[in-house]
């Protein structure tokens, strides 16, 4: 069994649901409590022991790259000035060299056409996707918690979190296989995927999170994969094509996560990051505490 050590991480979408800020930021670079929100995701990767991050950007992403680049003007002028402390938060932050990738989806053909376009990168080895836009906050990160889970049972893994039965057609749900629940384990086999299904029609309550270790011969499904949902190559029909011949596995990780594509997730994810910050999350308590008695 091979190691996880590649991640992609989709970049090239619009970020058409926080407009208007996404007209001149990306919605990977927008800024929860002190750090873009794309910083999370890399630190989720990097305690699973990811090595080497490929980012599928578009036209316009350009500051993603920046972020990541060292910049000597500033990190100068942190030393002369000794601050000391701002200086060493940031170097600790910058990936070494050579363990991050940046290619282009010159077309938005949909996520499995993005997962497609770091086909060479990739190779023969498994590999994570994580969607940027979605922040999952838990004690130890969830993917860490997944590849654990794939040292366990090998295969295709996909993260899932339950939602209340009423609000399934909102999400992507799993279909587990024929007597398989979470009610005494965490990883369940699975022999399908259903988009936003009707309430009385859904498999389960189960939604796909957004996090995935998925094996190599999944790019050449894609390559010829046929556009689907939304004129778009859809990564699940893909991974639906892949499950009959290969193993998938739900998990049900423990964290809390918020969709930061949207205003009022984007909303939630300051608020939760904010008042578990070691610096200033005592007084983000008492300032919520202090609004709600005010009404």
């Amino acid at each position: 069994m091979k190691r996880i050590t590649k991640a992609i991480l989709p970049v090239a979408g619009f970020g058409t649901r926080v407009l208007p800020a996404t007209k001149a930021v990306p919605k990977e670079m927008l800024t929860i409590v002190d750090r873009p929100a794309l910083q999370y995701v890399v630190d989720e990767a990097v305690e699973a022991g990811i090595e080497h991050f490929i980012f599928v950007t578009a036209r316009g992403k350009g500051s993603i790259e920046d972020y990541f680049d060292s910049a000597y003007e500033l990190e100068d002028t942190l030393q002369r000035k000794g601050k000391t402390e701002i200086y060493d938060s940031l170097k600790a932050k910058q990936p070494l060299e050579g363990t991050m990738s940046f290619i282009r989806q010159q077309q938005a053909k949909g996520l499995g056409h993005a997962v497609w376009c770091a086909r060479d990168i990739i190779g023969d080895d498994p590999f994570a996707v994580l969607l940027p836009d979605v922040l999952i906050q838990s004690k130890t990160s969830c993917l860490a918690q997944m590849v654990e889970a794939y040292h366990e049972v090998g295969g295709n893994i996909i993260a899932v979190d339950e939602v209340p039965e009423d609000r399934v057609s909102s999400y992507g749900v799993i279909k587990p296989k024929a007597g398989e629940d979470f009610k005494s384990k965490r990883i369940v086999a699975m022999d399908g995927m259903v988009e936003k299904p009707a309430v009385n029609e859904a498999p389960s309550n189960l939604k796909i999170t957004g996090r995935y270790i998925l094996q190599p011969e999944l790019m050449g499904l894609l390559k010829d994969q046929a556009a689907g949902a939304g004129g778009e190559i859809q990564l699940t029909d893909a991974m639906a094509r892949l499950m009959t011949t290969q193993d998938f596995h739900a998990f049900a990780y423990e964290g809390q996560d918020y969709d930061c594509g949207s205003k009022l997730g984007y909303f939630e994810a300051v608020m939760a990051y904010a008042r578990r910050h070691p610096e200033i999350g005592k007084d983000v308590c008492n300032m919520i505490s202090q609004s709600a008695s005010q009404g």
